[in-house]
């Protein structure tokens, strides 16, 4: 046997074997998870939230809203309150 036709046959084998676990992993069903699928978990109400929503769809009617000028200020101060420093490490610690 010459090199030329080893390599042919070998060649074929491979063809033969890629279709083949082509074949079957096509064919395979999924197995259905062991688990049931995780719930998602809804958000505790959040007044300030659903005022917002509102104010959203008041469109510009809401700048004379006085509810709407209390919720925009509210979100204001939430948004640009500043964050509490992380405690230092004490002394004692860093020897």
């Amino acid at each position: 046997m010459d090199g030329k036709l080893l390599a042919r046959i070998g060649a074929i084998v491979f063809v033969a074997v890629a279709i083949t676990a082509t074949a079957i992993e096509m064919t395979r069903k999924d197995d259905p998870p062991a688990s049931p699928p995780a719930r998602l978990i809804q958000p505790e109400r959040d007044p300030l939230r659903e005022g917002q929503r509102r104010c959203q769809q008041l469109g510009q009617k809401a700048v004379d809203d006085a509810q709407c000028l209390r919720v925009w200020a509210e979100t204001r101060d939430r948004f640009l309150r500043p964050t509490p420093a992380p405690a230092s490490p004490s002394a004692s610690e860093g020897r």
